[in-house]
């Protein structure tokens, strides 16, 4: 039998990514401390051997708004509601990394691509919603082209794919597998991972979801390699999001760390997948106790990996390894 994967990947957006539904105001402070998170991250995964898959927004590659709009693509979504654009918001941005760290990342991704084992990966370019009205497979070209352009300029190729929202969009994967893409990330099997639009996602799906952190609803949501199938790009599903702390909800915790550590366990004994997920600006407030929750799931794998060989991959390595197999 296969050893077990133990995946992990991140949603690395800044800002970018909660504009259309959270202010600077309310949201400011988590976008803020990404600067903190990401280096404490590297570091954890250094000592425990992960090999972890940043999905990056491609607005965060450039070091300033000049060459941001100068990389922007020509076909652009034009969503039914005018907010899910990122481009009108452009013109209110800061003129680079050094005064705005709120839209702009060029440093952190370089202090991720030095670091052994992380993958640099794409969540588009624009944070680009796949399946909201108004855009089109044109348009989600030629902004995955622009992600593909941003990233090889940094001495990046794109390998993975992590849709925004999680709204992966079938009819787009021959588009993904033309951008040289060879893994995305898919949702979980129940109904309420099953994004569509946003106004079409219902307060009971939320609620679902929040549940099913911290008590089995939807069963381990692991799975076997071999049954992922073997044309690029492959869909390394989510197995489950990792919520980050909070003072109202922390007497939970230990239910939250056995939901995803027997997960684990799981997945190690059937020499399946593990799909760990969350952004960093989850971790952007409460800092030391997002930190020590995650080092008890690392040391989790610790265990795992000595007792049943489970393996620390990410998303173009497991693909890689598959697709060599036919």
């Amino acid at each position: 039998m296969q050893p077990g994967i133990f995946l992990i990947s991140l949603d690395f957006e800044l800002y970018w990514g909660v504009r259309d539904h959270r202010t600077l105001e309310e949201y400011g402070p988590n976008v803020l401390g990404v600067r903190q998170v990401v280096p404490a991250l590297l570091d954890l995964f250094q000592a425990y051997g992960i090999h972890a898959t940043w999905a990056t927004v491609g607005f965060l590659f450039f070091e300033n708004k000049q060459d941001l709009i100068a990389g922007c693509p020509q076909y652009r979504p034009e969503y039914h509601n005018l907010r899910l654009s990122p481009y009108g918001h452009i013109s209110t941005i800061g003129v680079s990394e050094l005064e705005d760290h709120y839209h702009f990342g060029k440093s952190l991704i370089e202090k991720i691509a030095l670091s052994p084992g992380q993958e640099i990966a794409t969540h588009t370019f624009s944070h680009y919603y796949c399946r909201e009205p108004g855009q089109n497979e044109t348009a989600f070209r030629d902004d995955l082209q622009a992600a593909v352009t941003a990233a090889r300029k940094m001495g990046v190729t794109l390998r993975s794919l992590v849709f925004p929202r999680n709204q992966a969009n079938p009819a787009y994967l021959k588009a993904c597998a033309d951008a040289g893409i060879t893994s995305y990330r898919g949702t979980e099997r129940a109904r309420y991972y099953a994004h569509g639009s946003r106004e079409g996602e219902s307060l009971v799906d939320r609620g679902m979801r929040l549940a099913d952190s911290y008590v089995n609803l939807s069963g381990h949501n692991t799975y076997k390699l071999v049954r992922v199938g073997n044309q690029a790009p492959i869909n390394l599903a989510a197995s489950r999001f990792l919520r980050p702390y909070s003072r109202r909800l922390a007497k939970g915790d230990a239910l939250r760390l056995h939901r995803i550590c027997s997960g684990m366990e799981h997945a190690a004994r059937q020499g399946e997948i593990f799909h760990l997920w969350w952004h960093p600006h989850n971790f952007g407030t409460n800092l030391s106790m997002n930190m020590a929750f995650l080092r008890e799931v690392m040391d989790h794998f610790s265990h795992l990996h000595s007792r049943y060989g489970m393996e620390s991959l990410s998303m173009a390595e497991t693909a890689a390894r598959r697709l060599a197999n036919g």
